[in-house]
């Protein structure tokens, strides 16, 4: 850990992560340094041959020493947890002790005070929080991750929740990589909140159609009522802040709150966004523990 590190225009963090991971490989090939910030040391990362520093939101003074001489402030929300916006608050503020200019935040599209997803509220009061500090800012609300999709059908082949016939615009964590940088290189992004998507409206029937044409099963849907999918998540031993997250982010699908489709993805890029059936095609490891052998 270095106690003064020298100027940096970027700092990074969570690049043990699967998003600042990728953002991080991108600013070394485009030949950007950054300082990469390590929420979970004890995470392994294939990290590019740039600066390291340890840190954590729950401490303020190892985030004052990471943040030192940094222009612009890549925040990555931390892991769900109860405490979640009092660690964001902690990280923002040391960012501005730090002397950090600009704030770049990776939020969640429908994020509002009374959003039925309630992961979606705390994102909501990190920008709120972001935005009183007076810091320049960008807001990156991404959609429903593709990435993560395949580890919510069941060993059965049965999707299970409350999203009713719901749709949402799911993305990929390279796409949201590729905004990211576009955004954090760039000009003319000062005080713009982006919705960042892919480019179709899914519904969970469609995702289990598509995942059936990919796995070679029969995947299927199977929509539970709010009632149900409380008490079926409470079997796991979760904690009930947890429970109602997973509970709730279906639950927000089915009010529409996650139905938006942005141009964002084509507009900061020049690339389009990949659709989930193109993402299964590339990526079929990603969904290789639900093919029988």
């Amino acid at each position: 850990m270095v106690d003064q590190p020298p100027d940096t225009a970027l700092a990074i963090s969570d690049v043990t992560g699967a998003l600042g991971g990728r953002v991080a490989r991108r600013l070394a090939s485009a030949g950007q340094n950054a300082r990469l910030i390590m929420l979970d040391a004890g995470r392994d990362a294939d990290l590019p041959e740039m600066e390291v520093v340890e840190a954590s939101y729950r401490d303020p003074a190892s985030m004052r020493r990471a943040l030192a001489g940094v222009h612009t402030f890549f925040m990555i929300p931390v892991h769900e947890a109860p405490d979640r916006v009092r660690q964001h608050v902690r990280a923002v503020d040391a960012a501005v002790e730090a002397g950090v200019k600009r704030i770049v935040y990776s939020s969640f599209v429908g994020a509002a005070p009374d959003a039925t997803f309630t992961f979606a509220r705390d994102h909501w009061y990190t920008e709120e929080y972001i935005r009183s500090t007076g810091l320049d800012f960008t807001f990156l609300r991404g959609n429903v991750y593709m990435d993560v999709i395949p580890w919510i059908v069941g060993d059965d082949g049965v999707i299970r929740g409350p999203a009713g016939d719901g749709r949402f615009a799911a993305v990929a964590r390279d796409d949201v990589a590729d905004a990211a940088v576009s955004v954090l290189l760039g000009e003319g992004h000062s005080g713009v909140t982006y919705d960042v998507s892919g480019p179709e409206r899914l519904t969970l029937h469609r995702v289990a159609e598509l995942f059936s044409r990919a796995t070679g099963r029969d995947i299927a849907y199977h929509p539970e009522t709010i009632e149900e999918a409380y008490e079926a998540h409470s079997r796991y031993g979760a904690p009930d802040w947890e429970v109602e997250g997973w509970v709730t982010s279906l639950a927000g699908v089915a009010g529409g709150e996650m139905d938006v489709v942005s141009g964002t993805v084509g507009e900061l890029t020049g690339h389009p966004p990949m659709g989930l059936g193109e993402f299964l095609r590339r990526y079929p490891e990603s969904y290789r523990h639900l093919v029988r052998t």
